[in-house]
C-alpha cells in the first residue's frame, strides 16, 4: 500500500502535490488544512484519512476529528495535529499514545519534517513538515512510503521548493 503523507496546507494546493501523490493508494492528512476545497483534488486521487489542526475553522472540524486511530496492513496509527515528537510528546497525545499503543504516530503542527524511532513507546513518529506557504519553514516538505504488514519501505522525503516560490 503505497501512502502520500503531507500537513499544514494552510489552504495551499498546487500540482507538484498532486503529481507525487497521484500513485498513492491512500492519502493522509496531518492537519491544518486550511480550506475545505484543497481536499477535493486528493480525493480525486486516492482516499484521504485526515484530521484537523488548530488553524481550521468549524465546518473543517465537523467533518475531521482531531484524532484518528485506524489500521492499516496490520500496523496501528495514530495521527493527530498537534502531538510533539519522542521525548517531548504533548501531554495529551502521550496518554493516547499510551493507551493505544500504535506502532506509527502521526502528526503535523511543527512545519520540522521528522522521522524518529522512538524505543520507549514502540513506535515510528513521522512529521511530514509542511507542504503550503504559511509558516516559518524553508523548504516545502511531503513523505511518501510504501506500508507493508512486516513495515515500512521505499520512504522518501520530497521537498517541494522554498516556501513562498513554486518550481
Amino acid at each position: 500500500m503505497k501512502i502520500g503523507l503531507l500537513s499544514d496546507t494552510h489552504s495551499h494546493m498546487d500540482d507538484q502535490i498532486l503529481k507525487h501523490f497521484k500513485e498513492c493508494d491512500e492519502i493522509w492528512h496531518a492537519g491544518d488544512i486550511g480550506n475545505r476545497k484543497i481536499m477535493e483534488p486528493l480525493q480525486e486521487i486516492a482516499p484521504v484519512v485526515a484530521v484537523y489542526g488548530n488553524i481550521d475553522d468549524a465546518s473543517l472540524r465537523i467533518e475531521f476529528p482531531e484524532d484518528q486511530i485506524f489500521v492499516r496492513n496490520k500496523h496501528k496509527i495514530y495521527m493527530t495535529h498537534i502531538g510533539g515528537y519522542p521525548g517531548r510528546y504533548k501531554s495529551r497525545a502521550k496518554l493516547i499514545i499510551q493507551e493505544e499503543r500504535p506502532q506509527i504516530f502521526v502528526c503535523g503542527h511543527s512545519h520540522i519534517l521528522k522521522v524518529i524511532s522512538d524505543p520507549v513507546e514502540g513506535l515510528l513518529h513521522m512529521n511530514p513538515g509542511a507542504c503550503g506557504h504559511h509558516g516559518f519553514h524553508k523548504v516545502r516538505t511531503l513523505l511518501r512510503f510504501d506500508l507493508h504488514e512486516t513495515g515500512i519501505a521505499n520512504l522518501e522525503v520530497i521537498e517541494l521548493g522554498k516556501r513562498g516560490t513554486l518550481r
